[in-house]
């Protein structure tokens, strides 16, 4: 029987990861627009909190389990920024091309380029499950000044993983999700609950 699931999350980018590393399991996973779920408020300064917070509002207002994922990239030499407030790091509305411009002005003077990405899943059975189950995953990069490639969305065009020299937004969807933070935390995710 096909488990039914929720993803708090109206990015239909984040949508199409899920259901792509998702798809050999036996999970149908729908985005909280279609049961007109608006989107969480993100207060905190934790991607945990964050998830955590996003799990429990699709879950309470469709009363399915609901899978949440709050991610960003970190850059070492910004302080780890800009981290959760990575979709609004240009401020609002968010703006992909904005928040890369930002960042590619931000380290304009710095020789360190080095990055991760950064994603925590978070998955609820009811609102208040006394026992969500939580994974991580991080993955290295670097920060170029160009972009380079057409796939992905977000910082992709700009995060270059050096063992390939190639970005993100360089690589097919089978190869993102093998190595992205987002693929890793979903293979510990689906660890823990067997």
């Amino acid at each position: 029987m096909t488990k039914k699931i929720v993803l708090a999350s109206n990015n239909q980018g984040k949508l199409n990861e899920f259901r792509q590393i998702l798809a050999p399991l036996d999970i149908s996973l729908h985005a909280q627009a279609e049961f007109d779920v608006p989107e969480a408020e993100e207060p905190f300064h934790t991607f945990v909190e964050n998830a955590l917070t996003k799990a429990r509002h699709a879950s309470r207002l469709t009363g399915l389990p609901a899978l949440a994922d709050d991610s960003g990239i970190c850059v070492n030499a910004l302080g780890g920024a800009p981290g959760v407030f990575s979709a609004r790091y240009a401020g609002e509305p968010k703006s992909d091309q904005r928040n890369n411009q930002r960042l590619v002005q931000a380290l304009a003077d710095k020789s360190d380029k080095s990055a991760y990405y950064y994603c925590v899943l978070v998955l609820v059975r009811s609102a208040d499950d006394p026992q969500p189950v939580i994974a991580d995953g991080v993955w290295e990069g670097e920060i170029v000044d160009q972009p380079r490639g057409t796939n992905g969305f977000g910082y992709d065009p700009y995060f270059l993983i050096p063992a390939l020299q190639k970005t993100v937004a360089e690589l097919d969807a089978k190869e993102k999700n093998q190595l992205s933070h987002r693929g890793q935390a979903l293979r510990v995710l689906f660890e823990k609950l067997r």
